[in-house]
Parts: C-alpha cells; structure tokens; sequence
C-alpha cells in the first residue's frame, strides 16, 4: 500500500468521508456532492479514529458511473489482494479472510469465486426464498401490532420493537436455525457490524500491541465457526428444506462452510436490519411520498427500490488496484486502496434526476445498493421480499410514520445503520 496519493492528486480540505463519527449525524450528501463534482476520485487520508490504528489512506469513488465501473472491473480493482474493508487486514488474516467469496476475484481465485457463487446460488433459490412469503408476512404484522399495543405515550422504537426482531427471525428460518440460537446471530452481527460504535458494541478485545483486534480476525470467530460446525453436522442427519442442509450437504470444505455462515450470517441479516428502519425513517421525512404509497399510485415494488436508494444498507466497499490505472482522470498506483461510496453513487446527478427527492415511482432506478458485478448481493431477492412486505403491512396498519423523537444512527463509515428509532404508532392507518 501506498503511504501518500499519487504525483498530482488533490487532498479536498474539509471533505472527509472516512472518519466513522460523521455518519453518526446522517449521511454527508453535501459533502458527497462537493467531491463528485470537484475531486469525483478523491485522496483521503486514514487517522487514527476511536483506538482503531491509522492507515496509509485510500482514493473514495463518489459518481456512479466510476462506481460501476470498479465493482465490475475485477481484473484491474481486486476484492483479493486485500478484501473489502476499508481498514487494512493483518497480512496474517489475509489467507483467511480470502475463504469466502466476497474477498476473492473471479480470474484470481483460481475457480474458486465462480464456484461458490453457484454452490450459494443453488441452496438459495428465489423458490425457496418465495416460500417464505406467507411466513414473513405474519412475521410483520403480528411484530407491528405488538409494537403498537405495547406503545408508551402512542410511540415506540421501531428498531428493537420489529425490525431487529423481523430481519433475524427471517434470516434463521431460512437457514434453519434453531429457535434456542437465534439471539446468538444477532450478538455476533453486533459485535461484527458495530465494532466502530463505542455505543452499540462490546468494548473490543486488544492485542498484546494494546490496540484493538480486528473482530474479523479469526482468533475473534471460533464461537461461531464452532456453531457453525455442530449446525452442520446437525443438519446431515436431520436434513430440512433450509439453506445450511443445503450447505452442509453440498462439496463445501469445512472452512468455506464456516465462512458462509459467517457471510451468511451477518450480511443476511444486518442487510435488511439497516434497510428496514432506514425506509420507514425515510418515509417519515417524506409525508405527501408515503400518502402516494398508502393511495395506491405507486407499486410498492417500485418504492422498495427508491428507499434503497435513499438508504443503502452499505455505505462503502474497498478494493485494491492490481495494476497502474486511471479513474476519472485520476491515476492510481498498484497497490492503492480503492473506495467506492454507494450512497453517493445513488444521488449522483448524471444518473439520478433530482436525486435529494424521495420519489417513489422512479423509473428506471439503477442504484448500487446491493452492489454491482460479480459480487453483487445474491440475498437481494430475499431482502426485497422483506422490505417490500413490512412496507405493506405498515401501510395496512399503522398510521402514516411520524418522528417521536430523534433516530440515533450507527457509527459506521461501513454500515448505514439506525439503532434507534422512535415513531408514532398509535392511530388509524394513513
């Protein structure tokens, strides 16, 4: 990695994205919008933030059309030579870290990227996934009522009231988790997702440095790759019509199974517990928007894909340069971190048309919220289905949504997270 930006390049002063604290008071569209028109490939600087150590700085990505292009140009923007975080790995976890599909590319991976693709691809069927329609909607409505019946002064966090709640149970029915290990999953998300809120995770364990380990590492996973053994093992002789038999029935290595669970397991479920609360927060801000959707005029479909938009469950993804290139006029040394910021890509003026509207019947809607290329989000069917009906539901039985209080959002140059959110949830249906 390289430690300054490359011959030429510009620091923008004042337009930071990267340190975790800013997105706690919303996401920084002014910014976003300064450095896509001035500084589209822009050097930032890594201090050390929150105890975690410095880095030697990346470019961040900001249009769309330069986004795009690196989620899908693998050969010359490499999920594999240094996974997919914005913080470097310790070069001892790299090996491991490349076990799973999200940090491999599919020409450097030797087969293997294409190959669990499939494998993931087959146990996770848009079949399967459709069977739990009928089950997920029960999920929202019986979550939703029992929010509103236990609210205190007509108002209730919607947050740990449903859709915590909602995206867990959702995800450990099909994977087939049992019912007695289902807050595990959400511990471990915590833990993994929250690591940069003082607030919202465990205080992090230190290396003998005094700095705190990555909770990536494998050493901080062996409570869940166990798990995820003895589920396995489990599912070969009690075999259901889940996604982990599915898995542990398939030509998995053992690692590659640990680590699908491991994806599995905190992208599948932090997806939709980001999305989730990040569109009803939307909708809130956006009344005459919500009346359209609560009239009918807009398919609810179609709304789904401009909250996504709005609020994409990902802020950022890393990639390293394999090779000299160019983005945006911009050159690149091998070795650069390479960040690409979704939220802004979703708002860039050259594609989306007054992209500070919530407009819920836009169409055509290319955000990047679930990626781009060949790692885009095999979950997204799966996600859809859920937004789309604890949307319904709502509109079916909850009045319009309302602020009680402020949100409190997560710390996180990494997840758009909401953890806490306060709305009205006595009254008619809007």
């Amino acid at each position: 990695m390289t430690d300054a930006p490359a011959p030429g390049a510009d620091v923008p002063d004042g337009l930071d994205v990267f340190d975790p604290r800013r997105y706690a008071a919303g996401i920084p569209h002014e910014c976003y919008r300064l450095l896509r028109e001035r500084h589209p490939v822009a050097w930032q600087p890594e201090p050390e933030v929150l105890g975690w150590p410095a880095g030697p700085g990346f470019w961040a990505v900001t249009r769309h059309a330069d986004t795009v292009r690196v989620l899908r140009d693998h050969a010359t923007y490499s999920s594999w030579l240094g996974a997919t975080q914005i913080r470097d790995p310790d070069p001892a976890d790299l090996p491991f870290l490349r076990r799973t599909m999200l940090n491999q590319d599919p020409r450097r991976s030797a087969g293997d990227h294409g190959r669990l693709r499939r494998l993931v691809a087959r146990a996770f069927t848009p079949a399967r996934v459709d069977a739990f329609a009928d089950r997920v909607c029960d999920r929202a409505r019986n979550l939703l009522c029992a929010a509103r019946d236990a609210a205190v002064d007509g108002a209730a966090d919607l947050v740990t009231a449903v859709t915590d709640e909602y995206a867990l149970l959702n995800l450990t029915d099909l994977l087939g988790i049992p019912a007695a290990d289902r807050g595990l999953l959400l511990d471990w998300t915590v833990r993994i997702i929250g690591y940069q809120d003082p607030e919202d995770a465990p205080a992090p364990q230190l290396g003998p440095d005094g700095k705190p380990l990555n909770p990536r590492s494998p050493a901080l996973l062996v409570e869940m790759f166990d798990y995820a053994r003895e589920l396995a093992a489990y599912k070969r002789a009690h075999p259901a019509d889940d996604v982990m038999t599915a898995l542990a029935a398939s030509e998995l290595a053992p690692g590659e199974l640990e680590m699908f669970f491991f994806l599995l397991t905190v992208a599948g479920n932090d997806t939709v517990r980001s999305a989730a609360p990040g569109g009803l927060l939307a909708l809130a801000g956006a009344p005459d928007a919500y009346r359209r959707l609560a009239r009918g005029e807009v398919p609810v479909e179609r709304a789904v894909e401009e909250l996504l938009r709005v609020h994409p469950p990902v802020l950022s993804f890393r990639r390293t340069a394999a090779v000299d290139t160019v983005l945006a006029g911009q050159p690149i040394r091998a070795g650069d971190k390479v960040v690409v910021f979704h939220a802004s890509a979703n708002h860039d003026e050259r594609v989306f048309s007054a992209p500070g509207r919530l407009d819920l019947g836009r169409d055509p809607n290319p955000h990047v919220s679930f990626g781009d290329g060949p790692h885009v989000c095999l979950g997204a069917h799966f996600a859809r289905l859920q937004l789309r009906t604890l949307y319904e539901q709502w509109r079916d039985l909850m009045p319009a949504p309302e602020l009680a209080a402020p949100p409190r959002r997560l710390v996180s140059n990494f997840i758009n997270g909401i953890t806490r959110l306060p709305l009205r949830v006595s009254g008619p249906p809007a």
